[in-house]
């Protein structure tokens, strides 16, 4: 008669005619609903087209018959001013980034109005969202302005760290070269002074040598000798490196210039000259010596 009754329960159930009748009849599954597309502004004055998709599910079917007209037209009306207010509190750019917490927003205020429907707003998600022809050239100017500036700051740290790479390089480089050469040079004098040690002990023991020979028998004749040869070979190498030449007064008298060394030895030495207590002797000797040592002058000095 026009009047609730009851809610009818699934499975099979005994109507009056004329005094029972089904008004209402709810589905109780999930319903998806397409939100129509509408344009909202954001914080930032950028006039947005934007559209989504609402799931709900009926809780209450009393309410839902009886609380309001038509449930389905009132949650998408809910949906799209909800989803304007919420778009009007958030920037262009936040929009794009902040999709699930305004997705978030929106299930909360819709579930917040929709209860005394008897419905409930399992979710919400935006489908598309369209910016002007102008705001999206602007964005991609922004886009290609930002990677070129990551670009930019990415080509200055490759080169600053090329640099410092190359300028640690040079630096160890100077170091093991300076240490190089100073191991070079640690080496190359302890090198001279251990040839210079080994010339004086060689020199040391020529010395001795020499000085036992002319302790012996006939040691003046032979140190008279190596005198004449040295003589003759110094005459030998005349004006070979030089056009200047220094000779002495009579350059063929070989017997004088040993008589003047063994003399100079003589002095240095502080004892008399082996052969000079005994000078016939050594006139004798120097006779003997005078043919050979002229020999063998003619012959080195040709």
């Amino acid at each position: 008669m026009g009047r609730f009754h009851r809610i009818l329960e699934p499975g099979l159930n005994i109507l009056i005619p004329v005094l029972d009748r089904i008004r209402y009849v709810q589905s109780l599954k999930e319903i998806v609903i397409n939100v129509p597309e509408q344009s909202a502004v954001t914080l930032d004055n950028v006039t947005l087209q934007i559209d989504g998709v609402l799931y709900l599910r009926i809780m209450d079917p009393y309410k839902a018959s009886y609380g309001v007209e038509d449930p389905e037209y009132a949650v998408t009306q809910l949906a799209q001013t909800t989803m304007r207010s919420e778009l009007g509190k958030l920037s262009l750019d936040k929009v794009f980034r902040e999709r699930e917490s305004l997705n978030a927003h929106i299930v909360d205020a819709i579930n917040q109005a929709a209860d005394y429907w008897g419905i409930r707003c399992l979710r919400y998600e935006i489908k598309d969202i369209h910016v002007p022809p102008r705001v999206k050239e602007s964005m991609q100017m922004q886009v290609e302005a930002e990677r070129r500036k990551r670009a930019t700051v990415l080509e200055s740290e490759g080169t600053r760290e090329s640099a410092i790479n190359v300028a640690e390089g040079k630096k160890q480089a100077q170091i093991l070269a300076s240490e190089a050469e100073k191991t070079e040079q640690i080496n190359q004098a302890a090198g001279e002074a251990s040839a210079v040690l080994a010339k004086a002990k060689a020199k040391a023991e020529a010395i001795r040598i020499l000085a036992s020979a002319l302790t012996q028998h006939n040691g003046d004749a032979a140190a008279s000798l190596t005198v004449a040869e040295q003589y003759v070979n110094a005459f030998s190498k005349l004006a070979k490196d030089s056009n200047t030449v220094l000779l002495p007064s009579n350059p063929s008298d070989v017997t004088s210039m040993v008589a003047q060394a063994m003399g100079v030895y003589g002095a240095l030495t502080k004892t008399p000259v082996p052969g000079a207590q005994n000078s016939s002797k050594n006139n004798r000797d120097v006779q003997g010596t005078d043919a050979s040592l002229e020999e063998l002058g003619r012959v080195k000095l040709s």
